[in-house]
């Protein structure tokens, strides 16, 4: 959840990288210009979540409230009761709440507080198309540099692949920067027709390689710590058996903004995915407040996102952050929004780091080789669920390479990968029973021996920890 070569973005993971999406099914994706113009002069082209009941004639008149309102209907999410709106019109949050299909409005916010930088909906190029690969069997022989994965010994996964590798029924989410599916690693384990871009608005693009990375290496890493495929090249991943798709949340520029998110978990739950990893926060804010309003309505709209794709079965992990910073006693922001100029405020526990602290969601915090809290790593009693390696791991990078990152975006993908490892073993289980096994089954790990006030908690649950460090062996062994 941070980013190291890009500004604060990815906070969640790395200090540096990010995701994608699209809409689905019961979502009907539009891109119809307005009929009626607003009288105000025209302001920055602003993308917006609109909130109302979740049936399809709540959401039809909000749409029409949209249009008249001298707005764009980007993206209709009808079984969430979310419409992605988009305009010029400054006064647009008033308007659309104006006339009787307005009365329908429950809440309205702008996704960011600087203008669109793609650009009106529906004028973005595609990337370039590839060639798809075919899926091949993992041959049971060492790699050349699984000796090198301190990481994996700490959770156990070496020990969990003498029980199993994972299933190929499993698909894992790499909700990120793109994916390198060229790369010798994880080419045998990537699922390309599941995989998407949502960087564009918010809308899907299935285009051929259009979900690959264009500016950061960030999700290859990531993809490459849940399911490098065990074939006698370079690393293993903690589930080297299982199957991953390209969920591109992540602009080029490095940001993740609201509606790139919500593309990302809706396309995972319509495509069946049945583990999601989330190694970033949402932007701009790395704090979104209940109390304000375009802050309000966009934690709103995300919330429901995952929560029906919870419904659906999708188990999301999430990074802790890498800011340092106590989850369980907010106070201050310092650098939001991170999209035009921050303003310093004050914050209270309302104010959530989305996806990481929603309902549902498993909040992992990173730990070093010698099994102690990564300093950059954030902690809070009760907010973390778990911990996992984060610090100089090394996985796969674009163009076939191999590097170290550090940063809870690189602890999060352990543990998205012993839930992988679990879901192979138990495939009925759901993704409640999934978190509960994680948390029983998670190696306790008590608070440094030299005292350190912030973690407070027992040695089963604490503010660094959670309930331990991940435990892949137990996991499979149940």
């Amino acid at each position: 959840m941070s980013r190291s070569s890009r500004p604060r973005r990815w906070t969640a993971g790395l200090a540096a990288t990010a995701l994608t999406l699209t809409t689905l099914g019961a979502a009907t994706a539009h891109a119809v210009p307005s009929d009626h113009a607003s009288a105000a002069a025209p302001g920055p082209l602003m993308n917006y979540v609109v909130n109302t009941k979740a049936s399809p004639g709540h959401v039809r008149k909000v749409e029409d409230a949209v249009k008249a309102a001298g707005g764009t209907v980007v993206t209709s999410y009808r079984q969430l009761g979310v419409v992605i709106a988009q305009s010029t019109n400054p006064d647009f949050r008033t308007d659309v709440r104006s006339g009787h299909n307005g009365r329908e409005v429950q809440s309205v916010g702008a996704t960011r507080t600087a203008a669109v930088s793609e650009g009106p909906v529906g004028t973005a190029k595609s990337a370039a198309g590839v060639k798809s690969v075919e899926d091949a069997e993992a041959a049971p022989v060492p790699d050349p540099r699984e000796l090198d994965q301190w990481d994996m010994v700490q959770i156990k996964a070496d020990q969990a692949h003498a029980v199993t590798d994972g299933s190929r029924g499993v698909l894992v989410g790499i909700n990120d920067s793109g994916v390198d599916d060229t790369h010798p690693d994880l080419a045998p384990n990537f699922d390309a027709k599941d995989s998407v871009n949502c960087v564009n608005n918010g809308v899907p693009d299935t285009t051929a390689g259009a979900w690959r990375p264009t500016t950061s290496s960030h999700g290859t890493h990531v993809a490459g710590t849940v399911a490098a495929a065990r074939n006698g090249v370079g690393i293993v991943g903690v589930a080297p058996g299982v199957r991953i798709a390209s969920v591109k949340v992540v602009n080029d520029d490095g940001f993740i903004y609201p509606e790139y998110s919500i593309c990302g978990i809706v396309w995972a739950a319509e495509h069946h995915m049945d583990v999601t990893n989330h190694s970033y926060f949402i932007d701009p804010f790395e704090f979104w407040c209940k109390d304000n309003g375009d802050q309000g309505a966009v934690q709103e709209a995300v919330r429901r996102a995952y929560a029906w794709a919870t419904g659906r079965g999708v188990l999301s992990v999430a990074a802790a952050g890498n800011s340092n910073y106590d989850l369980a006693n907010k106070t201050t922001d310092n650098g939001s929004p991170n999209d035009s100029t921050p303003v310093p405020r004050q914050i209270n526990n309302s104010c959530l780091d989305m996806p990481t602290e929603l309902p549902g969601v498993i909040t992992v915090a990173s730990t070093t080789q010698a099994r102690v809290r990564s300093g950059f790593s954030n902690f809070g009693l009760n907010k973390i669920d778990v911990a996992a390696p984060g610090s100089s791991i090394l996985s796969t990078l674009p163009g076939g390479g191999y590097g170290n990152m550090s940063g809870t975006s690189m602890a999060s993908p352990h543990v998205t990968g012993v839930a992988a490892l679990m879901k192979s073993a138990h495939p009925w289980w759901s993704p409640q029973d999934l978190e509960r096994a994680l948390r029983k089954e998670a190696d306790d790990t008590a608070c440094p021996t030299t005292p350190d006030a912030r973690c407070t908690g027992t040695t089963a649950n604490n503010a660094f920890f959670g309930e331990g460090i991940a435990d892949a062996l137990d996991a499979v062994k149940r």
